[in-house]
């Protein structure tokens, strides 16, 4: 899942999925509310299966990324999810606020620029390699 709601970035990453020939599918989520709806079973649209990895961005609307992160890790139903910051925020306040809800990785986007084939090679060995509950 990729939570992000700018839409160059969520059709770049659609991109870098395709053109890497990730298997996976990718459920798009605009907001942390709407992800949690999706992760929740409770979106009229969108679902997304058990195993699941999110790509997650902080400075969004309506919920940010480090509040949807202090949702999902109260939820025992999902406090398991992989997540991956993906964002712009290089500021040490939102890092050490990212860690602290327990996130597998922080990405600065402007880093993945043309490393972009490295960050879905990671996806694509991540789903290969790592046993997720």
């Amino acid at each position: 899942m990729l939570v992000e709601d700018n839409e160059i970035d969520v059709m770049a990453f659609e991109r870098g999925i395709k053109k890497n020939e990730v298997p996976n599918p990718l459920t798009v989520a605009e907001n942390g509310q709407v992800a949690l709806d999706i992760l929740r079973g409770e979106h009229p649209t969108k679902t997304v299966g058990p195993q699941r990895i999110v790509f997650l961005d902080l400075n969004m609307p309506i919920m940010t990324g480090v509040e949807f992160l202090e949702e999902i890790r109260r939820d025992p139903e999902l406090n398991s999810t992989v997540v991956f910051v993906l964002t712009t925020s290089d500021h040490e306040v939102d890092l050490v606020a990212a860690y602290k809800k327990n996130v597998a990785g922080y990405i600065l986007k402007s880093r993945v620029g043309d490393a972009c084939r490295n960050l879905h090679d990671l996806m694509r060995s991540y789903w290969r390699i790592v046993v997720i509950p």
